[in-house]
């Protein structure tokens, strides 16, 4: 099968890894990829947001699957613009626009919850000509204030804060100011949920659906769950406090209302399901869904997947799901993301990164992020650089492998957690 997977973060080389073991895989192309995914397959300059580029590039190669790894294409359509070409005949794995709107709007995934009785947090949703209601609605709340921009916004567009003050702030350079690039000309304002975050995933053609292995990722940039939000500096796999029983809970509360929901309003859905969860007590709430894999938690999931991830893909895309044999490996993983310096705000790129030899003695896995090949060496072009994964028989062992390979790279201004996993061990 000829193969063309869409994206070039730390979720892409690891799809990309995990595509080129498969039996049934005749090439693989990577749009536009990274330093790293270029050992893997065909690297292609494709600018995933030009569909009929994209779908020149489908024609000329004889692709047959598509895998759409970043959400920007989603919530633009692509799936939709693909699989109504009279010019291609390609099958995506990836949800149309209707189904990616879980995703591309906050208000849009509330009013769905609402409607299909799944558990989440008491909201309100404003618009930019609506500043003072917004900030009298904050008064409905104690603090701390969750603060969504109704829009894509990079995973950084939600902001906690205790300080009514800074609400307000964040409130008018959203609604007024155009931050977050327009993404924030909505707002969702919510109450806080105090409790345990964790990920879920499935793979659904819309009626049934297989679960992929949950992860926790750490979204602060800064120890202790401190500093600015990120997309993500570390995630874990298995998470210990997701129990049978919050699992249970979480498919017959959400996962299952939520694929039902999809069928109910008729609104297609063929691909990744990503459900951000609060455990609330023994309780699940949705924080946020996602339309495609959560990246760094990709990089925790897919090594610990043992069967083909092609084969699932074509079964998923065949009306097959159901007789997949999904295997996974008991094993856990722990990723560590390293960063520039600046980031989640301001950063440099160019820096060479330097890797040890002593990297083939540790049990993981480095997959690139915000990397580019040229020279034959490795250089920083992104915010986040590498995602770092260790495996090991239990977390300890993948935490303590995931910061070996740490100690194995090196360039100018990295950082990274240094806590990513910790509080897990201590369930």
């Amino acid at each position: 099968m000829n193969v063309l997977l869409l994206g070039n973060g730390g979720r892409e080389h690891a799809i990309a890894w995990k595509l080129s073991q498969s039996s049934l895989l005749r090439s693989l192309h990577i749009a536009p990829g990274n330093g790293g995914t270029g050992h893997l397959g065909t690297s292609a300059d494709l600018d995933l947001l030009d569909f009929p580029s994209i779908e020149r590039y489908i024609r000329k190669n004889q692709i047959e699957l598509v895998v759409v790894g970043p959400e920007a294409p989603l919530v633009n359509g692509i799936a939709d613009y693909l699989e109504d070409s009279k010019k291609v005949n390609v099958k995506v794995v990836g949800p149309r626009k209707a189904g990616a709107m879980l995703e591309g709007s906050k208000r849009f995934a509330k009013e769905f919850m609402n409607r299909h009785s799944i558990p989440t947090a008491q909201y309100a949703s404003f618009k930019a000509d609506e500043l003072d209601k917004a900030i009298a609605y904050l008064d409905t709340f104690s603090p701390p204030y969750v603060l969504k921009a109704d829009g894509l916004a990079a995973g950084k567009g939600v902001i906690i804060t205790s300080s009514k003050q800074e609400a307000e702030d964040t409130l008018r350079s959203m609604l007024v100011d155009g931050a977050f690039d327009g993404a924030g000309s909505e707002v969702v304002i919510e109450a806080f949920l105090d409790g345990k975050e964790v990920s879920m995933f499935a793979v659904t053609d819309g009626r049934r659906f297989q679960l992929l292995p949950s992860a926790k990722d750490y979204k602060r940039a800064g120890d202790g769950d401190t500093g600015p939000n990120t997309g993500g500096m570390g995630a874990i796999s298995p998470v210990p406090f997701l129990t049978e029983e919050f699992q249970e809970k979480a498919l017959n509360q959400v996962i299952i209302p939520t694929i039902k929901g999809l069928e109910k309003d008729g609104i297609p859905y063929v691909g990744f399901l990503f459900f951000g969860l609060m455990k609330v007590g023994s309780e699940p709430f949705v924080v946020e869904y996602n339309c495609r894999l959560g990246d760094p938690e990709t990089e925790v999931i897919l090594p610990r997947i043992k069967s083909d991830l092609l084969h699932l893909f074509d079964s998923l895309c065949s009306g097959l799901l159901s007789e997949y044999d999904l295997v996974v490996d008991d094993r856990a993983a722990s990723t560590l993301i390293v960063a520039s310096e600046g980031y989640p705000g301001g950063y440099e790129k160019g820096k060479e990164i330097k890797f040890s030899d002593e990297i083939q003695e540790i049990d993981g896995h480095i997959f690139h992020s915000g990397t580019r090949e040229s020279r034959k060496k490795v250089w920083t072009n992104g915010g986040r650089v590498l995602a770092l994964t260790g495996r090991g028989n239990d977390l300890k062992e993948a935490i303590k492998n995931s910061y070996a390979l740490k100690n194995c790279i090196e360039f100018e201004g990295g950082f990274s957690r240094t806590d990513i996993g910790q509080d897990a061990l201590t369930e």
